[in-house]
């Protein structure tokens, strides 16, 4: 399958569909958790200020993940890690650094880091679901061989799809978590808990069938992360809902 990675050009300046996707990604999550704050009554300037803040700096930190687990591609010509446009992001990156800079912003502002967190979950799983799409265009995040009829033929090989499997994914935790918070009511943080954690049991599985993993030693490193973002992600929404349920049914004796 021979597609280009790149949308056009005008003159000297090339417009990747990378690039395209990524942008879409970021505004459809914008509109989304604009439209989720007004519901919350959170100032939404504030949210458009985390945004503005966040965004760069979390793709500086996708880009610096994958670096670090990658340095021996990188050490002989450093300056090829600022060449983003040639791959190289990795969603958990991405994922730490929006999370701590949220955690910062919330607490200079005294906002509330876990209802923001609540707020953007569905953005988060959304914008991933469209950006992994970039990796169908610059023709990587693919998998093992295969002879399912869905598989993508790279350089005359077919393959697992991979990407496309945990864009399906994404969109199906999207649904999910679209019901989940109107359906179950619980404590600040939870829809973003329950995001981690859905998340990271399709990433663990779909991980397994890549070719391109970074790895920690013997093991893939997504797949350790994942792992540990579930059991960490189900603990702390665990505490957080009985946490909650005593003072819920408190509130009720007292009436």
């Amino acid at each position: 399958m021979n597609i280009s990675p790149i949308a056009f050009q005008i003159g000297p300046l090339t417009i990747r569909w990378y690039g395209i996707l990524m942008a879409v990604a970021l505004s459809a999550g914008t509109v989304l958790a604009v439209r989720a704050a007004r519901r919350e009554n959170v100032d939404e300037d504030h949210l458009l200020n985390l945004i503005l803040i966040a965004a760069p700096l979390s793709w500086m930190g996708a880009r610096l993940y994958y670096v670090a687990f990658n340095w021996r591609d990188y050490a002989a010509d450093p300056l090829e890690i600022l060449k983003i446009w040639h791959g190289g992001l990795a969603i958990h990156g991405a994922l730490i650094t929006a999370v701590i800079t949220g955690y910062l912003y919330a607490r200079k502002y005294d906002l509330n880091f876990w209802q923001l967190a609540d707020i953007t979950a569905p953005s988060f799983i959304l914008g991933q679901a469209i950006g992994r799409w970039g990796n169908f265009f610059n023709q990587e995040a693919y998998g093992y061989p295969t002879n399912l009829p869905w598989a993508m033929n790279i350089a005359g090989v077919y393959r697992h799809p991979t990407f496309l499997y945990e864009s399906l994914w994404d969109l199906l935790v999207f649904g999910l978590l679209l019901v989940f918070r109107k359906k179950v009511p619980g404590p600040k943080g939870q829809l973003f808990l329950v995001y981690l954690s859905l998340y990271s049991v399709g990433r663990f599985f779909v991980e397994g069938l890549r070719t391109d993993s970074l790895m920690l030693g013997p093991f893939r490193t997504a797949q350790v992360v994942s792992l540990a973002t579930v059991f960490a992600a189900c603990a702390l929404l665990g505490w957080r809902r009985s946490l909650w349920r005593r003072v819920h049914q408190g509130h009720t004796q007292r009436q």
